[in-house]
């Protein structure tokens, strides 16, 4: 017979986790000044890759097991970029996001260094292209917004009585948001630009405090 006891030895240390299968990302957000302005550094995805080709993004990918997410920005970034650890310095962690397709994105906003940017070539199995947007230009232009409904899809086969719920169930929806900002023919959007306009209002309000 289970005893609080046995509960209390189970759970003594327990580190708590998602319940269900996520998936973990991080982002490097590259600051770069170039040509007497401030830029942030986005990437082109290369057309032959099976998720999201051509798409606008900033580097990074999948965190590896053992790995911290600043971790994995950083070497995400060096592997994509063709640059050294040395040539990046992270500034901060920014806000992360949990999206309704299971996983999570940790955003780390950094700097590269000028000299390791002019050399740049990118792995080409993963970078089409790399390009600068000013900063100036994404604290000018507002993006277009548009929010969408998430709706669970259920099986018509649901064992509705089961639950004492023969007239059905009103499932919760969620909502997503999805920015697009537009730049010289590149379209930057979804989550990528979910962070960018997130940073851009972080920096647009603490100067409107000074």
């Amino acid at each position: 017979m289970l005893k609080i006891s046995d509960f209390e030895k189970i759970f003594k240390d327990y580190k708590p986790g998602p319940l269900g299968y996520y998936r973990y990302y991080s982002v490097l957000v590259p600051l770069l000044e170039y040509q007497g302005q401030l830029n942030i550094l986005y990437e082109v995805r290369a057309d032959t890759l099976r998720i999201q080709p051509g798409q606008v993004s900033f580097p990074g990918g999948r965190i590896e097991e053992g790995e911290l997410p600043e971790e994995c920005a950083i070497r995400e970034a060096c592997e994509e970029l063709l640059i050294k650890p040395e040539d990046i310095k992270i500034i901060s962690p920014l806000d992360y996001l949990h999206t309704y397709s299971n996983f999570t994105m940790y955003p780390f906003l950094g700097t590269i260094n000028y000299d390791a940017y002019i050399s740049v070539t990118a792995s080409k199995d993963e970078v089409k292209e790399v390009f600068l947007v000013p900063v100036s230009y994404l604290m000018e232009t507002e993006p277009l917004v548009y929010n969408s409904d998430v709706y669970p899809k259920i099986p018509e086969d649901f064992p509705y009585e089961k639950i004492n719920k023969d007239m059905g169930y009103n499932w919760r929806k969620g909502v997503t948001s999805i920015p697009i900002y537009q730049y010289k023919g590149y379209a930057i959007w979804g989550m990528t630009a979910l962070i960018t306009q997130n940073l851009i209002n972080k920096v647009k309000e603490a100067l409107q405090k000074r």
